[in-house]
C-alpha cells in the first residue's frame, strides 16, 4: 500500500498582465490535511490560463511521484474545472496541448477529480505564486 494512497491538490496560476510574467503554485495535502509538497515556479511571460494549467500539471505528477492512487485537484478556476471535466471544449491551442497532457498522466491514477473552489480557500497555493513572481521581479 501507498504511503500516501489519497492526495489532494490545491493549485493556482497567475500572471501579471494577460499574457505577461507568469508562475504556478501548487500544494499537495493529505486528507487530514498534513502538507506533503508545496512548490512554487516562475514560468515565463504567458496567460494566466497557461500558468493555471502548468500548475495542475505539475501537481498531478508529483502526486504520481509520491504514489497516490486517487488525487482529488482543487483549484479556483472555474474555466480550467470545467474543462478538464469535460464540461467546456479547449479552444485555445496553448491550452490543448498542456490538457492532453493532464489527461495522459491522469491515467496512472484510480481516480482524480477536479473540483472548484473559491479564492480563500487556495490561500497556500496562491501565495506560493505571488512568491515566485516577486522573487523574478527582483532579479
Amino acid at each position: 500500500m501507498p504511503k500516501y494512497p489519497h492526495l489532494i491538490s490545491y493549485t493556482d496560476g497567475g500572471s501579471r498582465g494577460n499574457p505577461g510574467p507568469a508562475a504556478f503554485g501548487y500544494v499537495l495535502k493529505t486528507p487530514d490535511g498534513e502538507t506533503i509538497a508545496g512548490h512554487g515556479e516562475y514560468i515565463g511571460v504567458t496567460t494566466n490560463n497557461q500558468a493555471e494549467y502548468k500548475a495542475i500539471l505539475a501537481a498531478i505528477r508529483k502526486a504520481r511521484e509520491l504514489g497516490a492512487e486517487t488525487l482529488e485537484m482543487r483549484m479556483d478556476s472555474e474555466l480550467a474545472m470545467k474543462q478538464l471535466t469535460g464540461e467546456y471544449r479547449v479552444k485555445d491551442a496553448g491550452l490543448a496541448g498542456i490538457y492532453v497532457l493532464i489527461h495522459n498522466e491522469k491515467i496512472a491514477f484510480k481516480k482524480v477529480t477536479f473540483k472548484h473552489v473559491r479564492r480563500e480557500f487556495n490561500t497556500e497555493a496562491d501565495a506560493l505564486v505571488n512568491k515566485a513572481l516577486d522573487a523574478h521581479a527582483k532579479k
